[in-house]
């Protein structure tokens, strides 16, 4: 692909659009920010309209899981949410943690932060917020989160490294994360890899599982553990758009796939100094 600056720039017109859009042109047909026969971004998304704290006008159904369902959230807690959107994963959280909680979404798009911070001042809630940043150099202290969340986001990101590098970082002591996010099986065209609709939705932006997962280890984590996985099906119609039908029948039958995985890991318990205050 190209520069860092350059797919990071990508990314946020991309999802600039989307935030502006009518939030039914995502999920009603087969029409994403450019009109029918694009990418089809529910293709990835769950359903969320049954869990506490849903709130339908912040679901831009831009997910690829349901993260906060195995993210063992606890009352009180302080949790950031990264690549936090429109806020659907931030206000199921912030129903979790209740009023002694808090709840901060990051988001390097301003039209996503304005359109979630609007949601928030009309319900009036006063512990959950949202920012502009980069995951890559997260705005927030170290030790600052029991939990970490994130949907279908760390995918986009150029340094992944980075990113993982950033969630131990802002992590407390015996924090966690859980995060849904797009991984592969084999290897895709690479006209598909180089795709930009494509790595705005997700696909092309998305390492090989293995590495993924090994990146997660050898950032340091513990008790690391998928906690859920499906493979995700692009139409025929969107794949013909990038090779012709002898390339699509060819990578049919390479058997090479695109999975939607949820990831646990654990930030060491670390032994301070008596009168620290961090353990």
């Amino acid at each position: 692909m190209e520069t860092s600056e350059k797919i990071k720039t990508m990314v946020r017109e991309k999802y600039s659009e989307i935030a502006l859009q009518d939030p039914g042109l995502n999920a009603a047909s087969c029409c994403g920010v450019d009109g029918c026969s694009t990418l089809d971004y529910s293709i990835f998304s769950e359903d969320y309209s049954k869990i506490g704290g849903y709130l339908e006008a912040a679901d831009l159904n831009l997910g690829c899981g349901i993260p906060v369902n195995f993210a063992e959230i606890s009352e009180g807690q302080t949790v950031v949410d990264l690549g936090s959107g429109a806020g659907n994963d931030a206000f199921v959280a912030r129903a979790i943690v209740g009023t002694h909680g808090d709840v901060i979404g990051i988001d390097m798009t301003q039209a996503m932060i304005d359109k979630a911070r609007a949601l928030a001042t009309e319900l009036k809630l006063d512990n959950v917020s949202f920012r502009l940043g980069d995951i890559e150099n997260i705005p927030l202290s170290a030790n600052k989160a029991d939990v970490v969340i994130s949907n279908c986001v760390l995918n986009l990101v150029p340094d992944k490294k980075q990113a993982f590098s950033e969630v131990m970082r802002i992590l407390k002591p015996g924090g966690h994360f859980c995060i849904s996010d797009v991984v592969l099986r084999g290897e895709l065209p690479e006209t598909i890899r180089e795709a930009a609709e494509l790595y705005a939705g997700c696909v092309s932006g998305a390492l090989q599982k293995g590495e993924y997962m090994g990146i997660i280890h050898d950032t340091g984590f513990q008790a690391v553990s998928i906690r859920a996985e499906k493979e995700i099906h692009l139409p025929d119609e969107i794949l013909l758009k990038y090779m012709n039908a002898e390339q699509l029948a060819a990578f049919r039958a390479s058997k090479a796939g695109i999975y939607s995985i949820t990831v646990y890991a654990e930030k060491e318990k670390t032994c301070c100094t008596a009168g620290s205050g961090c353990c």
